[in-house]
């Protein structure tokens, strides 16, 4: 059977790379527009954030504009390859494919 990548698996963590993925190479997006994209608390997305993060699947900015903060998140290059490795194990698996 194919490899899946388990901490991407569970399914918030799945939609949340799914996003941040197909942004263009140097893009990222806002904790809020994310938080209100996937339809997710402040706590829920926090926390599933805070595991991708530390297996350095993304990077996350925090800054301040006009004294507020803003948080911001975007996918790292080893982020995309395994979210890459794990979409080619999920379409062998709807295959009936072994992966090698």
């Amino acid at each position: 059977m194919a490899d899946l990548i388990e901490l991407i698996h569970q399914p918030i963590r799945l939609r949340i790379m799914a996003v941040l993925v197909t942004l263009d190479s140097d893009a990222q997006v806002g904790f809020t527009s994310l938080k209100e994209m996937l339809n997710l608390t402040d706590g829920n997305l926090g926390a599933h954030l805070k595991k991708l993060e530390e297996a350095g699947y993304i990077r996350i900015e925090k800054t301040f504009i006009n004294n507020k903060p803003y948080t911001y998140v975007a996918a790292t290059e080893r982020g995309k390859q395994t979210f890459a490795e794990h979409v080619a194990a999920l379409e062998a698996i709807l295959q009936g494919k072994e992966l090698p």
